[in-house]
């Protein structure tokens, strides 16, 4: 990786990466205890109730793979391939893995402390409440998609391919789109497709968002859901 890369890093940068991946790798573990040792904690008090233990152990378990999804992330960095001329990185694959798993595990326990901190509203089951508990899943199955995807945009450098929008370059729909064979193989690992595919699901996804809330203001919802859903479209403009 230095010989082919960052032949001319000076110490002080490679002080800089390193410690940053240090911190990474610290702060991990650091979570990883914050889940373990109080789960422990509260199991052995007697505090847990049979569901409640079983989500505890999913979410310890999920913890521990997401430690080890890291390093088979960045030991693909770290293999030799003497028949590639491309530069060294990680395999965009495992970073998408990596990262799908982390907001996985990050849903789970948000979803865990808010159903044990804030009492289930009791809503009628409508069929315009249906609709909408329906398309907010959609909406989240597409948003999850969309930060996928952004995870093959960072592991090809994806980004640096085309710094122009709505347009990439001179046309809507680039040249090279579907250059490499079989098609398929476009998708993930075509920088142009990718990048072409991030954006095109980013857009989606504020849309999606603006429709839900465009449709949650024509059905009477208690005030914690309204709010929600309000935050919702407001990040998703933020993003």
């Amino acid at each position: 990786s230095f010989n082919s890369l960052n032949h001319d890093m000076t110490l002080a940068e490679f002080k800089f990466i390193w410690y940053m991946e240090y911190s990474h790798r610290m702060w991990g573990r650091v979570v990883g205890l914050a889940y373990i040792l109080p789960a422990a904690y509260f199991w052995r008090r007697g505090w847990l109730s049979r569901p409640l233990k079983g989500c505890v152990l999913a979410l310890c378990g999920l913890v521990c793979f997401q430690g080890l999804l890291g390093w088979y992330m960045v030991k693909s960095g770290l293999e030799e391939k003497p028949d590639s001329y491309d530069i060294p990185r990680v395999s965009q694959y495992r970073l998408a893995a990596h990262l799908g798993s982390a907001l996985v595990l990050y849903s789970a326990s948000l979803w865990t402390g808010l159903s044990l901190l804030l009492p289930r509203h009791k809503l009628p089951e409508t069929h315009q409440i249906l609709r909408l508990r329906q398309y907010a899943h959609g909406t989240t199955a597409l948003i999850f998609l969309t930060a996928l995807s952004g995870a093959f945009v960072a592991g090809l450098d994806a980004g640096l391919v085309y710094n122009s929008f709505p347009k990439m370059g001179e046309r809507w729909i680039p040249d090279d789109l579907l250059a490499f064979s079989p098609v398929l193989r476009n998708i993930f690992e075509n920088p142009t497709t990718v990048q072409f595919d991030h954006r095109i699901l980013g857009i989606a996804s504020v849309t999606a968002v603006t429709a839900l809330y465009l449709f949650s203001r024509k059905i009477p919802l208690p005030r914690r859901t309204r709010m929600a859903v309000t935050s919702l479209l407001a990040v998703a403009c933020m993003q």
